[in-house]
Order: C-alpha cells, then sequence, then structure tokens
C-alpha cells in the first residue's frame, strides 16, 4: 500500500531525509520512531502530498505522490501533531467543511458515525476554540478518517489526551489497522509497542531499524538472557548453571538471583532447572529478559549507529522538523 525508494528531502544543504527504502502492506499499523529531528514529520509530509521530496519515489495505493496528487489525497487522511483548526467554528460545522471539501457521500451521516468514533457526540455544537486539547486532538482524527481513507498518517495522535482518552484513541486505531494501513508516529515507546505490527526506527534522516520489537531484540543481543530466583543463597547455584552446557557467563544480582547468558540459539533454560531442583534448592523464578523499546531504541540511535557519510545532526534540523 505505500511504497517508497530512495526518499531523500534536502533543505538547501541540510539533509532532513536520505535514501529512506520501506514497504507498508495493506492491514499493517507501522510505527515511525525516531529522535527529535530525525525526519518523522518531514517524511510523512512527503507521504501526504504536502511537499515533494528532492530525490527517489513514494507512492500510495500505486499512486505516484508527485505524478498523481490527488489520487494520493484521496487515499490518505492525515492527522498532523497540531492540526489546524478554526476556533470560531463549531465541531459539526467544521467537519462538514471538511466532508465538503473531501466530498463526502451523505456528509451528516457519515460526521455521526465519526463523532461516535472519537467520543464527541455530545460536543458536535460546541466552538472549537472552547475546546480542550484532548478534544481538539479527537477533532482531528474525526477529520482524517472522514472519507474513509485507505491509508492513514497519524503524527504524535495521542499527544496531549488523558490516560481514559489514549485508550479510546489506541482502540481506535487499532481497529482501523484491521482493514487500512496505519503509519504512526509516537514518542510513547510503549506505545508503539502495544499498537504496531512493527517498528521503523529513523535517525538522523536514515532508517537504522524495521522490524518488530521482538525479532529487533534478538537480532541486537543475539544471545538469550535468564533470570534465575531460588529461595536460599544463590551462591550455590552458581556452580550449577555455570556448568549447564551453552551457558557462556553467570552474573549474581543479589542473595537470590542470578542472571545467565547462553550463546545465540541455545535454551538452556530446561537444563538448568533440572540441575537446581536435581540438586534440593527451591526454583522460585525463571525467565527471559528482553530488551525493551526504550533499550532497542537507544542503542540503535547512538551517534556511532551511523555511517560517517550522514549529513544531518541533530544541531541542523529546521524548526518545523525539530520534534
Amino acid at each position: 500500500m505505500i511504497h517508497v525508494q530512495g526518499l531523500t528531502k534536502d533543505y538547501g544543504q541540510r539533509r532532513a531525509v536520505s535514501d529512506l527504502n520501506f514497504e507498508i502492506q495493506k492491514g499493517e499499523i507501522v510505527g515511525f520512531l525516531g529522535p527529535n529531528g530525525a525526519g518523522k514529520t518531514t517524511t510523512m509530509r512527503i507521504l501526504t502530498g504536502y511537499m515533494p521530496p528532492s530525490s527517489g519515489t513514494a507512492e500510495l495505493g500505486g499512486f505516484d505522490v508527485i505524478e498523481n496528487p490527488l489520487e494520493v489525497r484521496r487515499l490518505v487522511g492525515y492527522m498532523p501533531e497540531t492540526v489546524p483548526l478554526y476556533n470560531d467554528m463549531t465541531v459539526f460545522d467544521y467537519l462538514m467543511y471538511m466532508a465538503k471539501i473531501r466530498r463526502v457521500e451523505d456528509p451528516e451521516d457519515r460526521i455521526d458515525d465519526v463523532l461516535e468514533m472519537v467520543s464527541m457526540e455530545d460536543r458536535s455544537n460546541g466552538y472549537i476554540g472552547k475546546l480542550s486539547k484532548g478534544m481538539r486532538q479527537r477533532i482531528g482524527l474525526a477529520q482524517a478518517i472522514l472519507h474513509k481513507p485507505e491509508v492513514l498518517i497519524l503524527d504524535e495522535p495521542t499527544i496531549g489526551l488523558d490516560p481514559g482518552q489514549i485508550i479510546e484513541v489506541r482502540s481506535l486505531i487499532r481497529d482501523i489497522g484491521k482493514e487500512h494501513t496505519v503509519l504512526l508516529s509516537t514518542h510513547i515507546l510503549s506505545e508503539a509497542q502495544q499498537l504496531c505490527n512493527r517498528v521503523m526506527i529513523i535517525n538522523k534522516g536514515q532508517l537504522v531499524a524495521e522490524d518488530s520489537t521482538e525479532r529487533l531484540q534478538t537480532r541486537l543481543t543475539g544471545a538469550q538472557r535468564v533470570l534465575l530466583r531460588i529461595r536460599g543463597d544463590i551462591s550455590e547455584a552458581v556452580p550449577l548453571v555455570t556448568s549447564t552446557p551453552g551457558v557462556t557467563s553467570v552474573i549474581t544480582k543479589d542473595m537470590e538471583t542470578l542472571e545467565f547468558e547462553t550463546q545465540p540459539g541455545e535454551d538452556a533454560r530446561a537444563n538448568v532447572a533440572r540441575s537446581v531442583i536435581h540438586a534440593g534448592l527451591d526454583l522460585l523464578e525463571l525467565s527471559n529478559i528482553t530488551m525493551s523499546l526504550e533499550d532497542i531504541f537507544l542503542q540503535l540511535t547512538r551517534d556511532d549507529v551511523l555511517p560517517e557519510t550522514s549529513t544531518e545532526s541533530p544541531d541542523t534540523v529546521l524548526a518545523e522538523e525539530a520534534r
């Protein structure tokens, strides 16, 4: 549904996006992650036809964003981080205005449906200028899905929402993602982990990783790390674990806990469990230790991840690209 090849965007001498290549299929929810100024918003603006790339191609639903901009706009719903709203209009009037621009059939019925989806039925006659940040975000989401787009691009969709509203919006995004393509940027890494089928991590304009969080963890660590906890003195378990085939290192954490690491592809948990129990020790816990998405993000966005040919740095990003 989304196909990007060699996408590059320069602002004069400054390169915000450098040779991006990725594909997103129908029914996928993909998280777009990166530090401030990484190039996320520039990429999203190119995909929505807001600005042209300097080079490379981007297609949505088979239509090129440069050669077929009107077709792309019909396919895509876009919610920027700061939604441009008219404060002196009511919620209903604003959505009716957007529906007419989008040539939505049966606009009143569709507006009622969308307001129900974003839980704002009781605010349809309220003036936008008097609404909270969270309510304005929901209006932004409503206008993005008003014309039933095949592709939904969301820039920080839950920013400014309270916990209850965040749960509602995430649920809505999941429902939309069952039949549509969703690309969303977020600074809430747990949100990406909960919502997305996979994540793309961008740093200094370049794509540094693209996979599910589980596979990224495996690719980055290779080895399996396991936590072992017993009742009693953990020193009694250390020689048992150390002598288990496949175990490469053992670290004592406290009086009852240790961590051990195995060779890539090895799973020594069953053998360790048998050894500990056979020795008469009470096994309380034996569990994998995985990298969090935060750990993955920090490791992949270190300054030494990218090659020296990168022309971008956080200090040279335009103000509009700062995230």
